[in-house]
């Protein structure tokens, strides 16, 4: 019962041309933390709910919000300070374009930006970029610090019962993905 309290099974909602088993298991052999660290799959899944949500709202560019969720954090040195994490994912992020990231110049620098400054506490009117912002900020629950509205950018994001869902979301611990359904 105890464990109920801090698991549940994480179904992704609907069917995506990113978010495949293939994807995600190619960014994981690239990640050298641990899969279950701070900065890990779940994280990455954690980020990917909240960019959804945050994009039915804001009207970000999917696609752009789905591969930065999975790819802002693959190239983190380790799960503390890594100022240039950012800057090696989005260096990622382009080296993997017309591979695994098939996006026109624009979303791809939409993207770059995403994964360089992501850490960097920043605001921008740019609505993708934000929701890409917004959503990694959503999930700070993870280590023991709620997410502080003066740092969201989208209006849905700031939201205090939407903030709330998000707090204790990334709480939790999710036994179960499903991506290919």
């Amino acid at each position: 019962m105890f464990l109920d309290m801090f698991t549940e099974t994480l179904a992704l909602p609907h069917r995506s041309k990113i978010v495949t088993q293939a994807y995600i298991d190619f960014l994981a052999s690239h990640f050298k933390q641990s899969h279950n660290g701070f900065h890990g799959l779940e994280h990455w899944l954690r980020v990917l709910i909240n960019g959804r949500l945050i994009a039915a709202d804001s009207g970000a560019d999917l696609e752009v919000v789905e591969h930065f969720a999975l790819i802002h954090d693959v190239m983190r040195d380790n799960e503390n300070e890594d100022m240039y994490h950012g800057t090696r994912s989005a260096n990622l992020s382009e080296a993997l374009s017309g591979d695994w990231i098939n996006l026109d110049r624009w979303q791809l620098n939409q993207l770059y930006e995403a994964c360089q400054y992501h850490s960097m506490g920043r605001l921008t009117h740019d609505v993708t970029i934000q929701t890409c912002w917004d959503a990694d900020r959503l999930d700070l629950g993870r280590v023991g610090t709620r997410p502080n509205p003066t740092y969201l950018g989208t209006k849905i994001a700031r939201d205090p019962a939407f903030l709330e869902a998000a707090y204790k979301r990334s709480l939790k611990r999710f036994v179960r993905y499903e991506f290919d359904r």
